[in-house]
């Protein structure tokens, strides 16, 4: 019923709509629910190019049945407050959207959680007992995860006024990762090169590492032509009329 939990058939009516290309307030007004139902439970379940209504009912189920753990000594953590009038549920959603994105793109589960995390904070920084309390895990796990995201140059560390070691994700970590990709492409096609001469010019080992070569240069001068050019897009600062406080 509306205002109630989302059945089966909610979600299938969801889905249709989404394959119509309906937005969101217009598939909400038709299930008589609130546009922020429509969009928690669309972001939650793929997003509207990967939202399928038998698994978002089945995941759905999973999530009522499972029990969060008991509580450490002195209470639970209390979810990090949300400024600027953000949904908590909306932003929890979101959060596990990209999360599931990038693991698609090939990071693994906890380096993608400690990215996200890094990310969606408005001051892009978080120390380590930070990010052990947000995602409740150990410090052994966020420590590893670290390692890891800083040697695909994806983030940074720095120190504060207290001495404490913070990890950052910053505009320039992104042109960073960016000219990475670029010497990584480089180096391949490099290596394919190579194998030409090996195989010997001609044969069709050898023409096909020649074109591979070929195309590694040119994504590779093109990918590194793009990022210097929207370099400056990476610091656009924020509206000053949007700053509140915590």
């Amino acid at each position: 019923m509306p205002g109630g939990r989302l059945t089966q058939q909610d979600r299938q009516r969801i889905a249709l709509g989404l394959a119509e290309g309906l937005a969101y307030a217009e598939i909400a007004r038709g299930l008589e629910r609130p546009t922020s139902t429509i969009t928690r439970e669309v972001m939650r379940n793929g997003g509207p190019a990967g939202y399928r209504a038998d698994l978002a009912h089945r995941a759905t189920e999973q999530r009522t049945q499972r029990r969060r753990p008991a509580p450490p000594p002195g209470g639970a953590e209390p979810a990090p407050h949300q400024p600027y009038g953000r949904d908590p549920e909306a932003v929890r959603a979101y959060e596990e959207l990209f999360t599931t994105v990038m693991m698609r793109s090939g990071l693994p589960k906890m380096m993608s959680r400690v990215m996200v995390a890094l990310l969606l904070t408005d001051s892009g920084s978080l120390t380590a007992s930070e990010l052990a309390r947000r995602l409740q895990v150990s410090p052994a796990t966020v420590s590893k995860s670290i390692t890891f995201l800083e040697g695909q140059t994806l983030i940074r560390r720095e120190r504060d006024e207290r001495r404490r070691e913070r990890y950052v994700v910053d505009a320039d970590v992104w042109y960073q990762s960016m000219a990475a990709s670029v010497r990584s492409l480089v180096e391949q096609g490099d290596l394919a090169r190579q194998g030409v001469g090996v195989l010997v010019p001609g044969t069709p080992a050898a023409v096909r590492l020649e074109n591979v070569a070929r195309f590694l240069d040119f994504v590779a001068e093109s990918l590194a032509r793009a990022a210097e050019q929207a370099r400056e897009v990476l610091s656009t600062k924020a509206d000053p009329d949007r700053e509140a406080g915590d």
